[in-house]
């Protein structure tokens, strides 16, 4: 599984790096970005919750 950032949408809430920091980052103006490469399988269910949460629909996975 992959996760994508959608940068037009994210409104920089944070929710998904809280949750999940290990594959969610913020940027210096607070916007969130996500690792490159495949979600490890032990992180793939917190980083689908983390998705959900965000208010803006930012995050795909694929």
């Amino acid at each position: 599984m992959r996760v994508a950032v959608d940068e037009d949408r994210c409104r920089g809430h944070g929710i998904c790096h809280t949750l999940c920091p290990t594959v969610f980052d913020l940027t210096e103006d607070g916007y969130a970005t996500a690792e490159q490469g495949d979600v490890p399988q032990e992180l793939e269910q917190t980083a689908r919750s983390a998705a959900a949460s965000c208010p803006e629909s930012a995050i795909s996975w694929h």
